[in-house]
């Protein structure tokens, strides 16, 4: 049986609630068997830090930094990624000029480039948004490089045989069979970008909730160390969430399936008999069960 929306949300919620509890007893008891939770704040220390940082104007220039250089450098690497994994994928001679030199950019990882950054861009703010749109531009890429080479060649052809040319297959053939794939690079993208734009924040920035996290370790404040790390965490989970929201949008054509346990049989509508099936010879309803 599906559970409800309800019971799924309280269910979250009591797991969520359960490991604040623990998090709490452990902390606050001074455990200390391999992991020493004694150094550790409690929950009720990370409250207070955190009710104490939302009264100042530092968290929200923070918040509001970070979100910035988030949002710009995701949405070039969405712009960029999603263009140059088409033509890549549709193009030899674009792949032939533009697929080595990805390749061997794309096993570097991002927070390196910080060094890089800071020679070209005539400001840390530039640079970071660099950081962020590197971070999330090659699994972009990658995602509709590969969901563009799966499409179905039969749906190019039916589309030339209508008369199409090579913009009416793009925007009615290659871009929406790519949509479920270049989304889950997005989503990807944006969690990678999270983590790059903080890392970023901590060696070059002013501001924005990494730097912010790095100071407060600098102070010995752990718990202004857990309060930027629960922001991070919320700002990212909010922000996979709205790409995920906005890739069902766009692909709501799609048929969606529910899990369903092993072993365990479909959900009937309520009112629905046994499934049965029509002879061949006598046409007479018989029970699936009773077929032999």
């Amino acid at each position: 049986m599906t559970r409800r929306p309800l019971a799924r949300y309280a269910l979250r919620a009591v797991s969520l609630a359960a490991a604040l509890g623990l998090w709490q007893l452990l902390t606050s008891l001074n455990v200390d068997l391999w992991l020493r939770f004694s150094q550790f704040p409690t929950v009720a220390d990370v409250a207070r830090a955190f009710a104490y940082r939302l009264s100042g104007p530092d968290y929200w220039t923070d918040l509001t930094d970070s979100l910035t250089r988030i949002v710009t450098g995701f949405l070039l690497a969405a712009v960029v990624g999603v263009a140059t994994g088409v033509l890549v994928a549709r193009s030899r001679l674009a792949e032939d000029l533009l697929g080595p030199l990805l390749e061997v950019v794309r096993p570097i990882p991002a927070i390196a480039l910080v060094p890089v950054a800071i020679l070209l861009f005539p400001s840390n703010e530039q640079g970071i948004v660099f950081i962020t749109f590197t971070a999330a531009f090659f699994p972009v890429l990658v995602s509709t490089r590969h969901a563009v080479r799966a499409l179905t060649p039969v749906w190019e052809e039916a589309v030339r045989t209508m008369g199409g040319g090579r913009w009416r297959i793009l925007g009615s053939v290659v871009l929406p069979g790519a949509l479920p794939g270049i989304f889950g690079g997005l989503s990807v993208g944006i969690g990678v970008s999270w983590i790059c734009v903080i890392s970023a924040e901590m060696i070059s920035g002013q501001y924005g909730v990494g730097y912010r996290t790095w100071q407060d370790y600098t102070v010995v404040n752990y718990a202004g160390v857990l309060v930027g790390m629960v922001t991070i965490g919320v700002l990212g989970w909010v922000t996979s969430t709205a790409v995920e929201l906005l890739g069902r949008r766009l692909t709501r054509w799609l048929p969606r399936t529910s899990y369903v346990p092993a072993g365990r049989p479909p959900r009937r509508a309520r009112g629905a008999g046994v499934p049965v099936a029509v002879s061949p010879t006598t046409k007479e309803d018989v029970p699936h069960d009773q077929l032999v």
